[in-house]
């Protein structure tokens, strides 16, 4: 299946703008989740805990599921191939990793901060609320590097599938 013009166009501005906006939201969780980690003021914590659940709860998911899914749709319409180029591979399997951590370790994370500092308890590790920010940013960094650099190369299916498209060159026999 190979993508229209038009469609790739809109595929990968959709993809830019969702992958933008994770990387966005988890810079703003991480200044939340360093607030909340540092500050002395019982306000200012319970503020910053209760802004990253509504950030986890309403927009982590849906941009999540919105890059994954733009960017399979990226990968199996155009020429990279989800399998054909190592960069793609990569990006693919930390989005789906860094996608299914946001749901079962970050997301979870911030609900049992928020739950201990209603309870009016302290934060009960400062790393429910920074670890998760801090492996995710890391993670989307480091895929939008690669993104940018393309670095190496074509799988090994790549290389296979980029053979046999080639044209073969026969012998034609004497002239």
């Amino acid at each position: 299946m190979k993508l229209s013009r038009p469609a790739r166009r809109a595929s990968l501005v959709v993809h830019v703008v969702a992958s933008a906006g994770w990387l966005g939201l988890t810079l703003g969780l991480l200044a939340l989740g360093v607030t909340a980690a540092t500050t002395a003021s019982p306000a200012s914590v319970e503020a910053g805990v209760r802004a990253m659940k509504l950030f986890a709860d309403w927009l982590l998911l849906p941009l999540a599921f919105l890059t994954l899914s733009s960017g399979v749709v990226l990968s199996l319409g155009t020429p990279w191939g989800l399998a054909r180029h190592r960069w793609v591979w990569t990006k693919f399997w930390l989005t789906l990793a860094t996608t299914v951590a946001t749901a079962f370790a970050l997301r979870p994370g911030v609900d049992s901060a928020v739950a201990a500092v209603a309870a009016g308890r302290p934060l009960p590790d400062a790393g429910d609320v920074l670890f998760g920010p801090i492996v995710s940013l890391s993670a989307y960094v480091f895929m939008t590097v690669i993104s940018l650099l393309k670095p190496w190369g074509p799988t090994r299916r790549g290389r296979r599938l980029r053979g046999s498209a080639r044209p073969h060159v026969g012998v034609t026999g004497p002239s």
